[in-house]
Order: C-alpha cells, then structure tokens, then sequence
C-alpha cells in the first residue's frame, strides 16, 4: 500500500478546498438569486392583477423550489453523486412527511384554497367552527385572519378545508333579518306603514330586490313581524344598526310596543331563522 505524499495530500487538500469554495459560493449565489427571482415572480403577478392569495402563495412555494435545485447543485460540485443525493433526500423526505404529516396536510389544504378559491384576500369570512373575520394572507401551512376587534387569528389550512365555509361577503349584496315584536292589540297596518316608511327614507336600502315586511307569529301575548330589507354588503352593518335604533325610536313615539314585553329581552333583533 502506497504512503500518500506530502505533495499528493496537499494536492487533494488544494483540490477538495476549491471545489468546497465553489460550491459555498454556489449556495450562497444561489439563494441570493432564489430570494430575488421570488420576489421578481410576486411583483410581476402584481403588476398583471392577480389575485394576492395566489401571489402570496406562489412566492414562497418558488422559492423554496430553486433553493432545493440551488443544494443539488452545491452538492454535485462537491463530487456528491446527484442521483445517490437525491435517493438520499427522497428517503429522508419521506420519514419526514411522515414525522410531519398535520404540516403536509395544511400545505396540500393550502393548495386546495388557491385552486378552488372559496374566499380571497379582504374576504370577510367564518371558518373553523365558528371564527368570524377578514382574509389578511393565505401561506403555506395556515391562513391569516383579523378579526372585527383587530385581533390576529391564525388557522391552520387543514382545519378551514375540512369545516364549512362561509363568504359572507361573495356576493355584491346582503340581507338584513330583522324581527319586531308588537302587543297582540296592535295595528299591524300602522306598523308595517311606519315600518315601510323608514325603509324607503334610507337611500342605501335597494329597491331590487324589493325588502319584506311580514307577520311571522302570533302568540298569545304578542305578534312578531319579520323585516328584511336588501343592502350592499360593505353597507350591511352601519344600515342594520341604524334601522334597528330608527324602528325602535318611531314605535316609542306612536305607542305600538307591548307594554308589557320582557326587560331582559330585545324588542328588535336579529332573525334567529338566519342567524
């Protein structure tokens, strides 16, 4: 067996430092263009007007795919057979997709949001059991949103594709449901004419649809009429607030509520059919 040579080890040591310089070089290089051509990507969508969620997606994902290539490549510099190398990854990716398979699952529900699109950045939305609030982003793994109060709530991306979603705002117009409790004495054609009358003295309330004003029940004690007046959306709650206070302010002044009516109980609310 042949002793290596002092020069035959400086030889190899010069040989392997280069190629370890080079492929440091390319690492660094590489992610340095990978970051750039990123962002390059999301500012291009941007400048086309395609939808946020999708660019807020896409950046990442492109990223994280060159940075991939850019460590395939450091490593076939470094004499590192590729196809042995990626043999390798792909065994350790696999024990690693079964280590992390809640984070696979959010990734892959993050695709389905962006290719199905049931909602959108700015969106107002209720998802995972009940959480009511504004698309801020859509990742990878979880979904940003911020609620009324201005409070961030992060859901993970499986949890909103395997509940129910609702887009309260998809659509360009709302129903507001209101119910009106009277005294069973009532006149039913007064209110509904003081009802009438303050839905056509609001302009934001459409004329198209046309709003409803009906009797609903009649009890013992009392007769529930049901108001539901069509708006925009982004109107929907300043109308409702002040269509509630309106009707409540004009049956004070004629006299219709029922004297008697519970004091823990609203006199005006919301349609419990629809809520």
């Amino acid at each position: 067996m042949n002793t290596p040579t002092t020069d035959t080890i400086i030889e190899l040591i010069t040989f392997y430092s280069v190629q370890v310089i080079a492929a440091l070089i390319i690492l660094f290089f590489g992610r340095w263009l990978a970051q750039h051509l990123a962002r390059l990507l999301g500012r291009m969508m941007e400048r086309h007007k395609v939808d946020p969620t999708l660019v807020h997606f896409t950046e990442p994902l492109s990223y994280y795919t060159l940075l991939v290539m850019v460590v395939i490549a450091a490593a076939g510099q470094i004499g590192i057979n590729t196809t042995s190398f990626l043999t390798i990854v792909g065994a350790a990716g696999l024990a690693i997709a079964l280590a992390l398979k809640d984070s696979l699952s959010n990734f892959s529900a993050g695709i389905m949001l962006v290719l199905f699109r049931p909602f959108k950045v700015g969106d107002i939305v209720t998802v995972a059991g009940g959480v009511t609030a504004q698309v801020q982003q859509i990742t990878l793994f979880s979904t940003n949103l911020c609620t009324a109060d201005n409070q961030l709530v992060i859901v993970p991306n499986n949890k909103i594709v395997s509940d129910t979603i609702t887009n309260i705002n998809a659509k360009d117009t709302r129903r507001i449901d209101l119910t009106v409790k009277l005294r069973s004495s009532a006149n039913i054609a007064k209110a509904k004419q003081i009802l009438d009358q303050l839905l056509i003295e609001d302009s934001r309330i459409l004329k198209d649809p046309a709003p409803l004003i009906a009797v609903s029940d009649i009890g013992e004690n009392t007769i529930t009429m049901v108001v539901r007046p069509w708006v925009k959306s982004e109107m929907y709650w300043d109308v409702r607030f002040e269509l509630t206070e309106k009707i409540k302010t004009s049956f004070d002044t004629t006299c219709i509520w029922m004297n008697s009516l519970p004091q823990d109980g609203p006199l005006v609310k919301e349609d419990p059919a629809i809520a």
